[in-house]
């Protein structure tokens, strides 16, 4: 390096150059405050508000291109200090030239139509500047990036969960006349959002309410719903618990280390002395077979869903049961081949030995005495018949039974589901997501919003970008964020569910608990320091603070959790 590029690398990493490009990108990021609509106004509520102060045209632009020609002056002396070659790899700063020249040209369009365009889309890759001259921040994005798998995995049981619950609610609940319960089970995407509501607020009582107030029985739907669901899919993520799995596995490991040798999990497979019965034994002990399974499984629950969104809206009498009775019988035929060629290809002791064969086994048993059932009860074609009055249990109720059973066997693939500065991360977050959702759903409510109305909720609105910022917020922190989400459903579109979800799920589950992880660690790095400390015997006072609080698991705990695991064999 010259004498001139070592002056200019001085230059440029000195305390007033980087506190002007700090500058420039805030200043940049705060235009949205005063750029049409403005949020330059003492109150967000549309019933007291006051015509908020409106710059002239070209106000904001004059400020926005000085903030891009230090940015791309920017851009223009890393590019000359680290050199042509480390420029093209660079990702970051290739993503820089793009975003630079991108918004550059949604500039020019937006001075050559007088300040008049109706999508600022130049808006959305502002946290871009701030995201690349930020180093932490690309540490957090990597971090985040290696842990996708996980928490893709946490999301699909959680899917998993919703939708299986939603279709067993839609069958075991029959429609009625409660206008209630037609509020709350009357199709599919109002049914998820119901459970949606259920499981992540406390106000059990108004989705379970008029079921529970038909029949007392139904409370146990409800109650099992809201225990895996909080209890079992939330508790994943508690400190206690990481504790205990990651003692698990450490005294797993020298377990196995230390034992004499590894007993056998399974019986060994039956011998066949013909080679075409050989053939068939190997091509029927594959995994694909399971992978299969799992598919023509999920087929099934496909099935059964559109039956059941297609007629959310008939009544009993009115809706046809003869198609969906032949998708399921050729379902239940290929659960008892499958069942039959297990136990040909692994025997019976082998092909009991796995608790998914006995969960298979029990179910398709069931489906075939409740299929052989309607067949003679009912026979083909059965349309003469009154579905809600013959027989013991109606058409309709064998049925649901029957369709119950098929989604509850469903469950069999959970076993194959592997649970795998954040405060500059979720700014730029409600930062574009604000503006996105102030482009799309300003001034959307133009009527009286019942629940909304009562709770006082006129002054979250998407008019400007800070009133969307309040109430992307409000949706993160507060408890009855369904309130939100109706009232953009019912006088905005029903995609707005999508939107408001996937707010949610990013930053009330994902980015809040990476945030309480951070602060997590760094208790756990500070309580392991205390006690090499203590060990050591110096500095004694700094093992006094709240993390200590948190209970090592005893030896008879770890023992006994891996006696009983599925998967670890162990004798001595």
């Amino acid at each position: 390096m010259d004498a001139r590029s070592l002056s200019l690398y001085r230059w440029y990493y000195s305390r007033l150059c980087q506190w002007g490009l700090g500058l420039a990108i805030a200043v940049d990021l705060l235009l949205a405050f005063v750029e049409r609509p403005s949020s330059m106004s003492v109150s967000s509520d549309p019933r007291i508000r006051l015509p908020p102060w409106e710059p002239p045209c070209g106000f904001t632009q004059s400020i926005e291109i000085v903030c891009l020609v230090v940015f791309a002056l920017d851009l223009a002396v890393k590019g000359y200090l680290i050199g042509w070659e480390e420029f093209r790899k660079s990702k970051w700063l290739i993503g820089y030239t793009v975003v630079i020249t991108f918004s550059v040209m949604d500039w020019v369009l937006s001075v050559s139509m007088a300040c008049d365009e109706r999508f600022r889309v130049r808006r959305l890759v502002r946290p871009f500047f701030l995201l690349q001259n930020s180093s932490l921040m690309k540490k957090t994005l990597k971090c985040i990036k290696r842990t996708l798998p996980e928490i893709g995995s946490v999301f699909l049981m959680l899917a998993l969960h919703l939708f299986l619950f939603t279709l067993i609610g839609m069958l075991l609940f029959a429609k009625t006349d409660n206008g209630q319960w037609k509020k709350y089970f009357r199709d599919l995407p109002t049914a998820l959002t119901s459970l949606l509501v259920l499981l992540t607020t406390a106000n059990n009582p108004d989705v379970m309410i008029p079921a529970y107030s038909l029949k007392r029985a139904n409370a146990i739907f409800f109650m099992i719903f809201s225990m895996i669901g909080k209890q079992g899919l939330s508790s994943s993520m508690s400190v206690q618990t990481s504790i205990i799995r990651r003692r698990l596995g450490i005294r797993a490991a020298f377990q196995v280390l230390s034992c004499q040798g590894a007993r056998q999990a399974h019986p060994p497979l039956p011998q066949y002395n013909s080679p075409v019965l050989q053939r068939i034994q190997v091509v029927f002990t594959h995994y694909f077979l399971m992978i299969l399974g799992n598919i023509m499984a999920l087929a099934n629950v496909i099935c059964i869903c559109t039956f059941l969104v297609l007629n959310s809206e008939k009544s009993t009498t009115e809706r046809d049961y003869y198609i969906i009775e032949i998708v399921n019988l050729c379902f239940i035929l290929y659960y008892l081949f499958e069942m039959c060629v297990k136990i040909f290809a692994f025997g019976w002791k082998g092909y009991l030995s796995y608790r998914s064969n006995i969960f298979d086994c029990f179910l398709n048993i069931l489906l075939l005495i409740l299929q052989i059932t309607i067949l003679f009860t009912y026979r083909l074609p059965y349309s003469h018949w009154d579905p809600s009055s013959e027989g013991v249990l109606s058409l309709w109720d064998l049925l649901r039974l029957i369709n119950m059973l098929i989604v509850f066997r469903f469950l069999r693939i959970i076993p194959d589901i592997k649970v795998h500065s954040r405060t500059h991360t979720l700014t730029r977050r409600l930062y574009v997501i604000s503006n996105t959702s102030m482009e799309n759903m300003a001034s959307n409510l133009t009527m009286q919003c019942g629940t909304y109305e009562e709770l006082g909720y006129w002054p979250n609105n998407f008019d400007d970008f800070a009133a969307a910022i309040i109430l992307l917020y409000d949706i993160m922190v507060v408890n009855n964020w369904q309130a939100f989400l109706t009232v953009y459903n019912r006088y905005g579109t029903p995609w707005s569910k999508v939107y408001f979800v996937t707010w949610w799920l990013t930053s009330s589950v994902m980015w809040v608990n990476l945030f309480v992880a951070v602060i997590l660690e760094v208790s756990s790095l500070r309580w392991i320091h205390a006690y090499i400390q203590t060990y050591m015997h110096t500095d004694m006072h700094t093992c006094m603070y709240e993390v200590k609080q948190i209970q090592e698991p005893t030896e008879e705990e770890l023992l006994c959790q891996l006696n009983q695991h599925p998967h670890l064999h162990l004798h001595w």
